[in-house]
């Protein structure tokens, strides 16, 4: 198993100059065994909680699939041989299980080498309708539940590099864009250019995000218009009729009526700075047959959107279909050219036009805060949200008849203790999914149940005139139990999902009136190595006050006075808040069923480590402070907490302690190792370390480089890479498509720590973009972290403990 595949991967070791050309290695086996377990199936149930598909997930590619060809253009990564995603999970088996009886149907007329996604049920619920990408071509199958049979209906392949799959029309018709041109008509790269490239500004104001993968060519232009183009088309129990003209659609809806389109069309020039998701576009209506009724809107590229939190871009935006109309379309406009910063009584405006759209649009109503959405309740009654990103806030109200609002809910969006949940939907007359009122005037809340004991999820009813609260179910000590579906609003039965400690998480079905509940799933134990390692929810308290919480696993039979302290492994994500007292709440469950995905470190348990996963690193600005004003100073705070605790408890050793995290967890990990002495190594994955290379702001800071660049430099461990002299191991997939964290970041502070003598490796994973997939790459990964902890952490020498 050492020798998986003879790939050449480049390392620096310790402060030799030469690089080290290994083949691929393997963790050891307890951690082999758990990272190669088989992925628990998930579930889809129909509307009438009559059948529910098992859903067999696909385990993970190997390098040679990763390496197969791919477009990188426009934001997108493009597979150009099936005009597909270049990279996706798929569904490897459906199996139909009928929730009452418990009988299981294995369906006919699946594809050999399944791998199925984008699965949808038909509005009766009695079909569901799933792609199958196979090397050369993406197709549409239909399920007929009863007769338990997988048919393919489409002869046009389908085009999925916007990522729009398909929808039913009705019961028996699907809409999806199809492929336009063959293969053999792809543009071919010419050996040179016709001339250079050129891009301009005159006087605008354009400050975009650091986006990957951007179109930097004519030729680029001609590939993304060429792969993007599509053709929409109607399947009707397999006859396909085109419908309009081939275009570029990055969206299309259809009425609730089933009589019009609303289309948006991506437009030329194509940016050189933003994704296709803000490239310019067209906003329209047309009939079914794809001929236009209306034009809405002519919208510009996102590129001239305002930098900051609460700012957008000049132009309405967020169309859509009101779900309790036949056929009327809403959207909002900012009433204040994009800028929050601008005086107004009301920032947003929504408005609606309804068929046949020669109207006027009709003015719906007026936020004062920036609007998120106009959604609809099954009594016809709108829910208004709007907030704050910059003020961590929330609103959601009922729009009056004299379009006023009349406020429900105003909550920070980090107080989990007081947030009231999500309203669930119903189907109603038109097939759309409207939250559902029950008695006329209560909605039914699914919510986390965040307390002081931990998650404790609940579904309860909050009446939309009174805001009285009323609780219907929350899951019980000493489990983990979610809902995860509600089948039945009169009878009150629902689905939810259960686990505990001891107990892999399973579906049961619940009849909330009668009290009673039958498990529907027996899903086993997917990585039974790691039963036995204990865990627990510990909370502590940092030196300014700040109450904090992390996940401690520890190994199978541990005792702490019999086997004494151990090593530790700390792994985070920074957040930030505008306040101490949410920063302090508990979040997560004591009582979840331990798994663990490819990137998790609890795998060290079963090698002698004592975990500390989750913990808490907050980033306080309260009132007009900005969290990043000290950010250094409480990532210390955080560490050094964290650090007592476990000595505290004589279950860690402070002088073999490891810091760690991925993405914005790996830029906190550098700057711990740049700022402390308090950790024996580091290990930081994908993560960006110098903030001039992201000038227009990074995580939630808004202000830009110029603006603070005291900050910027600061909080960049690239400025401090002559201070990293404890061991740091950085990995880094060499396609990281994430905004921001360019492999370049870690090549860079690779360079800088080495050339100050630090000691320091670097892993690029061949073809990883900023999530892991290959089964080899995830495996060397585990491998060089558990080479790594071994040399630097756990068979270190005892170099004291520095606060």
């Amino acid at each position: 198993m050492r020798k998986l595949l003879s790939i050449a991967l480049l390392f620096i070791c310790g402060n030799l100059l030469a690089q080290d050309a290994i083949e691929y290695q393997t963790p050891p086996k307890e951690i082999y065994d758990l990272v190669m377990a088989k992925p628990t199936p998930g579930v889809s149930f129909d509307s009438k909680g009559q059948y529910m598909l098992v859903l067999d997930r696909s385990s993970m590619p190997s390098v040679e699939d990763l390496a197969q060809p791919e477009l990188r253009i426009a934001g997108l990564r493009i597979n150009p041989n099936n005009f597909g995603p270049s990279r996706s999970a798929y569904i490897t088996d459906i199996t139909i299980k009928e929730v009452a009886s418990g009988k299981e149907f294995h369906l006919s007329g699946l594809p050999a080498d399944l791998k199925a996604g984008n699965l949808q049920w038909s509005p009766n619920d009695e079909k569901a309708a799933f792609t199958n990408t196979t090397n050369n071509t993406i197709d549409i199958y239909v399920i007929d539940i009863k007769t338990h049979k997988a048919t393919k209906v489409n002869k046009a392949a389908v085009n999925l590099v916007l990522g729009a799959a398909f929808d039913w029309i009705d019961n028996n018709s699907l809409l999806y864009t199809a492929v336009n041109k063959p293969l053999s008509m792809a543009p071919k790269k010419p050996l040179a250019p016709k001339g250079p490239v050129v891009q301009q500004n005159l006087g605008k104001v354009a400050a975009s995000v650091t986006f990957q993968d951007l179109i930097k060519s004519p030729f680029d232009e001609l590939q993304f218009e060429f792969y993007a183009t599509t053709q929409l088309v109607k399947n009707t129990n397999g006859v396909e009729t085109k419908i309009g003209s081939p275009a570029i659609f990055g969206s299309v809806e259809i009425s609730p009526d089933k009589k019009y389109l609303l289309v948006e069309r991506i437009d030329k020039p194509f940016s050189y700075l933003v994704t296709a998701g803000g490239f310019n576009s067209t906003e329209m209506i047309t009939d079914m047959n794809g001929v236009l009724v209306k034009t809405l809107a002519k919208l510009p590229s996102s590129e001239l959107a305002p930098r900051g939190n609460d700012n957008v871009l000049n132009a309405p935006r967020g169309y859509s279909w009101l779900n309790n109309f036949p056929s009327t379309v809403q959207w909002i406009e900012p009433l204040d050219s994009g800028m929050i910063k601008n005086k107004m009584d009301y920032h947003d405006a929504a408005y609606t036009l309804a068929a046949p759209f020669t109207a006027e649009p009709r003015l719906l109503c007026k936020t004062a805060m920036r609007m998120y959405g106009v959604t609809m309740l099954s009594n016809n009654t709108y829910f208004v949200t709007e907030g704050s990103r910059a003020q961590h806030r929330r609103k959601t109200s009922s729009l009056n008849p004299d379009r006023s609002l009349n406020l429900l809910i105003d909550l920070s969006t980090d107080d989990a203790y007081n947030d009231p949940g999500t309203p669930l939907t119903e189907k109603n007359v038109y097939g759309r999914n409207t939250i559902k009122v029950i008695n006329g005037t209560k909605i039914v809340m699914r919510g986390t149940g965040a307390s002081a004991k931990g998650d404790l999820p609940f579904l309860n009813t909050f009446d939309i005139y009174t805001k009285e609260i009323k609780q219907l179910w929350r899951c019980e000590e000493p489990y983990y139990e979610t809902v995860t579906d509600v089948l039945d609003f009169d009878k009150m039965i629902i689905v939810t999902n259960k686990q505990s400690q001891s107990e892999q998480p399973n579906y049961y079905l619940r009849d909330l009136k009668n009290n009673s509940a039958k498990a529907i799933t027996n899903f086993p134990d997917p990585q039974p190595g790691l039963r036995g390692i204990t865990k627990q929810k510990v909370t502590y308290k940092r030196k300014d006050g700040v109450d904090l919480a992390a996940d401690l696993y520890l190994p199978k039979g541990y005792d702490a006075k019999r086997d004494g302290p151990l090593p530790v492994i700390m792994w985070a994500y920074p957040r930030e808040f505008k306040s101490a007292s949410d920063a302090a709440q508990i979040r997560g469950s004591k009582y979840t069923f331990t798994r663990v995905g490819y990137g998790s470190v609890v795998f060290w348990a079963t090698q002698g480590y004592a975990i500390m996963d989750n913990a808490e690193f907050p980033i306080v600005g309260e009132g007009d402070k900005q969290p990043n004003d000290n950010f250094v100073d409480q990532l210390t705070w955080s560490a050094e907490a964290a650090i007592d605790k476990v000595a505290e408890m004589g279950v860690g050793d402070r002088n073999r302690v490891a810091v760690g995290g991925h993405s914005y967890g790996a830029f906190m990990t550098a700057n711990l190792l740049a700022h402390t002495n308090l950790f024996k190594a580091g290990i930081a994955r994908s993560g960006a370390y110098n903030r001039t290379l992201t000038p227009f702001g990074f995580q939630n800071e808004e202000r830009t480089y110029w603006q603070a660049p005291e900050v910027y430099f600061a909080m960049s461990p690239f400025s401090y890479a002559d201070k990293i002299k404890t061991p740091l191991l950085m990995i880094h997939g060499e396609a990281d498509n994430n905004p921001g964290t360019f492999p370049i970041q870690s090549e860079r502070l690779f360079n800088a720590i080495k050339g100050h003598g630090g000691t320091v490796r670097f892993v690029q994973l061949p073809f990883e973009a900023h999530g892991y997939a290959a089964k080899e790459n995830i495996l060397h990964m585990l491998w060089e972290q558990d080479q790594w902890l071994g040399k630097y952490v756990k068979n270190a020498a005892g170099t004291p403990y520095v606060k």
